[in-house]
């Protein structure tokens, strides 16, 4: 892994909106980590280095709106020659619900505009997305107002432990044991 994208929208009045999950979980992982993302205006985001030569993994949190993810991801990665399958995209899945997570490469957009951004400006699906579940409000024209608005105090708990048992494979992810880390995080005790 090269680059670990959190994908949500900047500035506070969206901080806390299920929109935002992406960017909970790196904020998570730099803390375990110890490492400060910091503004980088040349990759439209925050971002943090760890590691040199062929151990140096990026982190980014785009400052862009979701629907322009694809220009920060894009912008790293043209920058420092990242390939595709070498990128993690964590982001919030409508179609999960809240307290489930899930690890897969490539496979379809699912209606999320920042992972279609991110496809458009690589020309490829070929990347690694870690999905969140926050749930549907169960109507498609609810959708746009729901994942803009913060979660319910229980669905608040179970993302949050959802991204705290996704956070216990990144060691996994980190080396490559990509089939290890989903079948721990894929398994329900």
């Amino acid at each position: 892994m090269k680059l670990v994208v959190g994908l949500g929208n900047p500035g506070k009045q969206y901080a806390a909106t299920r929109h935002n999950a992406g960017t909970w979980w790196i904020s998570r992982l730099a803390d375990v980590l110890h490492i400060t993302l910091k503004a980088e205006p040349r990759f439209h985001g925050l971002c943090a280095r760890i590691g040199q030569g062929d151990s140096e993994v990026w982190f980014l949190n785009p400052q862009t709106y979701m629907n322009a993810s694809g220009k920060a991801v894009a912008a790293l990665c043209h920058y420092y020659k990242i390939q595709p399958e070498s990128i993690l995209v964590v982001h919030d899945e409508l179609d999960l619900p809240p307290g489930t997570s899930r690890l897969k490469l490539d496979g379809g957009l699912g209606g999320h505009n920042g992972l279609k951004d991110i496809a458009a400006h690589l020309s490829t699906k070929n990347f690694w997305r870690l999905r969140i579940g926050i749930g549907h409000p169960g109507d498609k024209n609810a959708v746009i107002n729901y994942v803009l608005q913060p979660p319910r105090k229980e669905e608040a708990a179970l993302i949050d432990d959802s991204i705290q048992r996704s956070l216990e494979v990144w060691p996994l992810i980190a080396e490559g044991h990509y089939q290890a880390a989903m079948m721990k995080l894929h398994t329900t005790a």
